[in-house]
């Protein structure tokens, strides 16, 4: 954890030089720990740390699992660090909640971030029963065409749209609707689909934000036609934007 801090140090401010060492003793080995773990780790007891972990928790630089009793990394940290998060990071952030949104509406979900022209999966978590979806982790599909992609695509300057598909805008597509379409991509904040890039298949997709506001990734719910009355597919859009808003704020966001 670094050079042991003299807490006797008249220039020292020994509760944010504790502060500093609570939040060193989480690392990717050991990215949860409980309180009595947290004095273990800094070789004091717990009431002398009972005070800083209940400030850092307040202040959202540590998550508190009352269930478990343990704590994590929170989001204030991100923050402090501009938003700079790999893509890769945010897939096991967004895990459990895509988990639980597959869960709860039936339907497959899915997390892709952009490159180039294409929407990457980078996750997938299919449906226990019916059609299961085309797609697995590390499929490419034209990110115009799809849900996820015209979320992320919607995301972009129009300069950088421009220049993505300038000299060869997609099939009976100009540059020009596909900047309109944009547009009212990013004011609505989510795209549906039903059939439109394969046939018989409904899904919705919303963005990922990181601490900065950047969008990083997008996720989706997809589902057969045949599973998705009107009704259903409502739901799955408020489903879908209340999961991106919470791994959003897991990633920092304060929006």
């Amino acid at each position: 954890m670094g050079k042991t801090p003299d807490l006797h140090d008249r220039y020292l401010v020994p509760g944010l030089a504790r502060g500093l060492q609570v939040l060193a003793c989480f690392t990717a080995e050991t990215p949860q720990r409980s309180q009595s773990e947290i004095a273990a780790a800094l070789g004091v007891t717990r009431s002398a740390i009972f005070r800083v972990v209940y400030t850092l928790a307040e202040l959202g630089f540590l998550l508190h699992d009352p269930a478990t009793g343990r704590y994590a990394l929170g989001p204030a940290l991100l923050r402090l660090g501009h938003g700079v998060l790999p893509a890769r990071d945010v897939v096991p952030v967004a895990i459990p909640v895509l988990e639980a949104l597959r869960d709860a509406s039936a339907w497959s979900a899915h997390l892709g971030v952009l490159e180039k022209r294409e929407v990457v999966y980078l996750l997938r978590v299919p449906a226990s029963r019916g059609r299961p979806s085309i797609v697995h982790v590390g499929s490419r599909l034209p990110a115009h065409a799809t849900a996820m992609g015209r979320v992320l695509l919607a995301a972009l300057d129009e300069a950088a749209l421009d220049a993505l598909y300038r000299d060869a805008p997609p099939r009976g597509t100009t540059l020009a609707q596909l900047l309109r379409r944009a547009r009212a991509d990013r004011a609505r904040g989510h795209v549906a689909h039903l059939g439109e890039f394969e046939a018989g298949i409904a899904s919705v997709a919303a963005p990922l934000r990181d601490a900065a506001g950047r969008v990083v990734a997008a996720i989706n719910l997809s589902a057969p036609e045949a599973e998705a009355p009107e009704a259903r597919r409502r739901a799955a859009r408020d489903a879908v934007l209340e999961a991106a808003a919470a791994i959003s704020r897991s990633l920092g966001w304060a929006g």
